[in-house]
């Protein structure tokens, strides 16, 4: 695939079902901050030295005599469409901030399936990501760091060898890694414990976010932790340490599922048969809505309360209902009520081709 067929189409890597942890690590990801050294952080960028950023990074991916980076694709921002960045941040391959831009000199590399991205001149020269369903940690981090092996070949990274990689922001400095796992956690809220939860998350050094990571709020029971720290640990105790805490909140989750089916099944059957009732019927349903059944149908499947739907076809249908991807489909611009009309009409659509089968 294309970054073309990764705006057109509706397959991501992250969106394959998750192995182990059942739905509750939904997908993982670790990114690394890097810069150029003799180059003005992104916000400094004037056209000139934004222009030899983005030469630099591609000529180090023209002439790569590695294995990943020539099998990238790089675009930069003012040949894509407002929507077509919008549609990149909603398959979560660009951050929102960076798609909002349609700058020369911005611009984004990606690989055929979207698992290896990396962002160029965002709030920094390079944000490298990958991005794998499930619990995969060790998996991400190996990949990425394959990546930016092939691009130190060639760049001169900012790195001082006290602090680090050097980062636009200083809670970046050192390792510049941020790895990150988005969970769902619908027992933990409806057993009434997630605010002692996230509390918890909290005092052991870890931010909770949004599906959007910075800027953006929990909803819908889905939340992204990720660690704070990167200066005095390495890539390795970062990965673990997430990953160990990740595994703790999963078992915590797990647990609370089972006793709700067992303490109150028929009160749990009824909220996830009523959220499927609502998605496979509504005429109007606004984004957040339709994000909160998500998550009740999404323990249904889970614990098969529902049967014949597949985790990758909730997870496509997801992105598939955001703004940009509507209008896409839409072919046209569209307001709010209009979006939400067309959400509810994917929806039903999608759950009941799904029904047929």
């Amino acid at each position: 695939m294309s970054i073309n067929d990764l705006v057109n189409g509706s397959y991501v890597k992250w969106m394959d079902s998750p192995q182990g942890n059942r739905d509750i690590a939904i997908s993982c990801r670790v990114r690394l901050a890097r810069n150029i050294t003799g180059l003005p952080f992104p916000h400094l960028l004037d056209e000139a030295s934004g222009m030899k950023t983005l030469e630099l990074i591609r000529k180090a991916w023209q002439d790569s005599p590695g294995k990943v980076l020539p099998a990238m694709e790089i675009v930069s921002f003012d040949q894509l469409s407002a929507l077509d960045r919008q549609i990149l941040a909603e398959k979560h391959l660009s951050s929102p901030g960076h798609a909002d831009s349609n700058s020369s000199f911005r611009a984004i590399m990606l690989n055929h399936d979207g698992s290896l991205a990396a962002m160029i001149n965002e709030e920094d020269h390079l944000r490298i990501q990958c991005l794998l369903p499930g619990l995969q940690l060790k998996e991400c981090y190996s990949r990425v760091q394959e990546l930016d092996d092939e691009l130190e070949q060639t760049l001169d990274y900012a790195f001082d060898e006290n602090r680090g990689y050097l980062t636009a922001c200083p809670t970046n400095v050192g390792t510049g890694m941020r790895a990150s796992v988005m969970l769902h956690l619908p027992a933990i809220q409806m057993s009434g414990q997630l605010n002692h939860v996230l509390h918890n998350i909290g005092q052991l050094g870890l931010a909770v976010r949004g599906l959007y990571g910075e800027g953006s709020k929990p909803t819908g029971n889905f939340f992204q932790i990720s660690n704070q720290i990167t200066l005095g640990q390495t890539e390795e105790d970062i990965c673990n340490y997430l990953q160990t805490i990740t595994e703790q909140i999963a078992e915590q989750e797990s647990l609370l599922r089972n006793q709700l089916q067992r303490d109150m099944k028929y009160q749990l059957e009824d909220k996830i048969g009523r959220a499927y009732g609502i998605l496979s019927n509504a005429r109007v349903i606004p984004s957040d809505e339709a994000l909160s059944l998500f998550s009740d149908v999404r323990l249904g499947v889970d614990m098969q309360i529902i049967k014949g739907i597949s985790l990758f076809s909730l997870n496509e249908l997801m992105v598939a209902v955001k703004p940009a991807h509507l209008q896409k489909l839409g072919g046209r611009e569209m307001d709010v009520l209009e979006r939400d009309i067309k959400r509810a009409e994917v929806i039903k659509e999608k759950l009941k081709s799904k029904e047929a089968q």
